[in-house]
């Protein structure tokens, strides 16, 4: 799985950097569906921030989840609990077929 990180309007620390590598390890057990995971954080101008994901599946599923927050760990956390529900409601159609 390759992970790509940008910020816009946003420069990415590198505790922040730390925090997503923390919670990339929550899914290893799906890492082998995802081929490719895009994670943008951007900063708005009312104060809150939002994480937005691309997940690539090796079958070619093409996934796009956004989450808000005035909280960037919150939002992190939020994102990273809709990739791992979206990689296992995708393995369990794999492996209903």
């Amino acid at each position: 799985m390759t992970v790509e990180l940008k910020g816009i309007h946003y420069e990415v620390t590198d505790n922040t950097k730390e925090y997503i590598d923390k919670k990339l390890r929550r899914l290893k057990h799906v890492e082998e569906l995802i081929v490719d995971l895009h994670l943008s954080i951007s900063r708005e101008k009312k104060g809150y921030y939002i994480v937005s994901s691309d997940v690539h599946f090796r079958w070619g599923q093409h996934s796009h989840l956004k989450v808000e927050d005035r909280d960037l760990y919150k939002a992190i956390d939020l994102c990273f609990d809709k990739v791992e529900a979206k990689s296992t409601k995708e393995k369990e159609k794999i492996q209903a077929h």
